[in-house]
């Protein structure tokens, strides 16, 4: 097995292998009933991993979590990743959602929801995207108008991956139409039965049997109960939320990728051409050094980002967000990267669905594409980069260190 647990706790190696007890009792079937849409959700691994009360690892313990760390969830999100991009996101999404109504719900909403949720006695989904964009998360278009002690929330979400089963939801909505979007949004918790409609439930690439759909809310009432937060203080909820959410989206990645560049490993030395196993030809061998590498760094970034995360909840002043936003980008571009390289490696068989490649393929495609795009990845990372730049010098003033450091009439900048 690919991985390292050398700078593992004895905690988080436990969990580790408890984890992989648990997707060895997956059924394979279960798989194959997903890729062939033969299902709305994967219930039946949701309450599997209820069971062993695997979800919400790091809420208290009063809700049913096990109040474990960042890294520890970490490593068993990149587990369930073994089992494809589908799964991972069913497993994280109680970490989601649940870090929303733990961080900023009423006891209420963590009493009625986050243990529900953790139970899995309910099924949560979240509502970000919308049909004019989704990186514009900002842009949001969804409205809700106040009404006494009531909410009238109207819009639409789409992508919403388990948009079709899911019991509620937690969507954002405009509560102020003159305020720009980052001081306008408030989050709520939006029960299905309230009058949510399913309008749509896409047929995707990859990454199916999780009844990924378009909602729709026309007129539907919450009582302010449900809200979640300040009003016009969605942006906040927002920005804590992309914390599991991008870690969720690199760590599943690692799975996914380790088990096909495994699968591909496995098939090099038993299969021959020219009279020896393909894993003697330095064209393949290296490209599995390569990958190998690869894997191993985006591990460690995973990993670094999910310990700054711990780092930050213990009160250390270090803003995770930078290192988050790298390792999401990172780890799914390698992710993408890998899947491809095994399929390469396992030739044409690997195109035929004698061997799960190509669903891993499929999979992990949507991987760069969601939780925020790679691209906005890059604008976050920048952006902290850029910040961090504007701060007093603390480290050696190498510009000092030219020959001719002191012609500042040559350094000119306009």
């Amino acid at each position: 097995m690919i991985e390292n647990d050398f700078l593992s706790t004895e905690e988080e190696i436990k969990l580790r292998e408890e984890v992989k007890d648990f997707v060895k009792t997956v059924d394979p079937e279960l798989l194959r009933k997903m890729d062939r849409n033969e299902m709305d959700y994967p219930f039946e691994f949701l309450h599997g991993a209820a069971k062993r009360k695997l979800l919400g690892l790091r809420f208290p313990k009063e809700y049913g979590g096990r109040e474990m760390t960042w890294t520890a969830e970490m490593i068993a999100v990149e587990e369930i990743g073994v089992l494809g991009m589908g799964l991972g996101c069913s497993y994280s999404m109680a970490s989601i959602v649940g870090e929303a109504i733990n961080r900023f719900g009423t006891d209420w909403q963590k009493q009625e929801f986050l243990t529900s949720i953790i139970k899995g006695e309910k099924l949560s989904a979240e509502g970000l995207t919308e049909p004019r964009g989704g990186s514009d998360f900002f842009g949001t278009t969804t409205k809700a108008v106040r009404k006494g002690n009531n909410w009238m929330i109207n819009g639409e979400k789409r992508f919403i991956a388990g948009g079709k089963a899911a019991d509620f939801y937690l969507i954002y909505a405009r509560t102020n139409p003159k305020a720009p979007g980052h001081k306008a949004l408030t989050a709520f918790l939006v029960e299905k039965d309230r009058g949510v409609k399913v309008e749509e439930v896409y047929n995707l690439l990859g990454f199916r049997g999780m009844g990924t759909a378009r909602i729709l809310f026309k007129n539907v009432e919450v009582s302010d109960e449900y809200r979640v937060g300040e009003i016009n203080g969605g942006a906040s909820i927002f920005n804590r939320m992309m914390v599991p959410e991008r870690l969720t989206s690199a760590a599943g990645a690692l799975g996914t990728a380790r088990t096909a560049l495994e699968i591909a490993i496995k098939y090099s030395t038993k299969r021959k051409a020219f009279g020896m196993p393909i894993r003697s030809f330095q064209a393949l061998n290296f490209k599995i050094a390569e990958r190998v590498t690869k894997l191993d760094a985006a591990r460690a970034l995973v990993y670094t980002a999910a310990r700054a995360a711990d780092a930050a909840d213990k009160g250390v002043p270090i803003d995770p967000r930078r290192l988050v936003s790298e390792a999401k980008c990172f780890a799914t571009d390698v992710g993408w990267e890998i899947v491809n390289t095994a399929m390469q490696i396992m030739g044409g068989i690997g195109y035929t669905q004698v061997y799960p490649i190509e669903r891993l393929v499929r999979d992990m495609r949507l991987a760069p594409i969601w939780t925020g795009s790679n691209e906005i990845m890059k604008l976050l990372v920048q952006h902290e980069v850029y910040k961090m730049m504007e701060l007093p010098l603390r480290d050696r003033d190498v510009e000092i260190d030219a020959m001719e450091w002191y012609k500042e009439i040559e350094k000119v900048y306009e």
